[in-house]
Formats: C-alpha cells, structure tokens, sequence
C-alpha cells in the first residue's frame, strides 16, 4: 500500500466547517465595530461644526451663525481670502454631507439657522439605519450633543458624556 499524499475530502470539510463557524461568529462583530465608528465619526463631525459655527459667528458678526452647513466649508488659498459663503472652516466633505447619497463616515447632516442668525440646530442620522448607525444625534447653538436611538433626536434628548 502506497503513503497517502494531502489531505482528503472529510480533513479538507473540517477546515472549511471550522472557518465558515470563525467568520459567523467575527462577521456581526465587525459590522458592530464599523457602526460605533461611524457614530464616534459623526460625533467628531458634528464638534467640528459647533466649533466651526464659533468661529464663524466671530469673524462675521453681522451675519451671526452661518445660513447653509456650506458656507463653513470652501476651498481657500493664498490667493482667495474666505467669505461668509466660503469660510474655509471645515472640510468640503463635511460641508458637502447633507444627504444619504453624500454622507461622511456613514451618516448626513441636516442644518438650519435659527431666527435669521441668533442660533441654529443640526441633527446628524445614519444614511442607512441600523447598517451604517443606530443613533440619532442633535446638537444646538449651546453645543451640547445629544441622541436618540428611536427618533430624530431633539433638544430634550439624553446628552453624550
């Protein structure tokens, strides 16, 4: 009888068996990873705006907060000066992520000012619930982040830590 050279059908299944079991178990862990991602992404995101509505409230007293999530955003260079429809404060990706087809990291931004210039209100939502985050989140002129899990968050919701 000759030696057996390789493995045979019922080794080689076994591998394949215990490696399809490894990825079932891996796989949803993932996914739940790239969704808290996602959220702390768009929590930086929204930060970045709050502080981008700072400084452009400073630098453009008489228009107050900024009219559209865009103008904070805008390509300056050392040739063109920022404006108060183009303030260079934040990137065109985040100034541009006011849809689901144009998100960042998994999630859209929704702007409005708020009595012509005194405040402003921006809600942050998953461009795809429960695949790309579960939370809602709302921030405010006061610069506190909130969220909702359920519902479109809103100025009564729990704040994050």
């Amino acid at each position: 009888m000759r030696k057996q050279k390789g493995f045979s059908l019922i080794e080689l299944l076994i591998v394949v068996a215990i490696i399809l079991i490894i990825a079932a178990i891996a796989v949803p862990n993932l996914l739940r990873s790239r969704m808290s991602a996602n959220e702390a992404s768009a929590v930086g995101s929204m930060r970045s705006i709050n502080t981008a509505e700072v400084a452009y409230s400073t630098n453009y007293p008489t228009v107050g907060y900024s009219v559209l999530l865009a103008d904070l955003g805008g390509t300056c260079s050392a040739t063109t000066a920022p404006t108060s429809t183009s303030a260079c404060l934040i990137d065109q990706t985040l100034a541009g992520a006011t849809s689901a087809n144009t998100s960042k990291s998994g999630y859209y931004f929704t702007y409005a000012q708020v009595g012509g210039g005194p405040g402003y209100t921006l809600n942050g939502d998953a461009a795809q619930q429960g695949s790309s985050g579960v939370k809602h989140f709302y921030t405010d002129a006061s610069a506190v982040i909130r969220y909702n899990t359920s519902a479109a968050a809103t100025a009564s919701d729990a704040a994050i830590q």
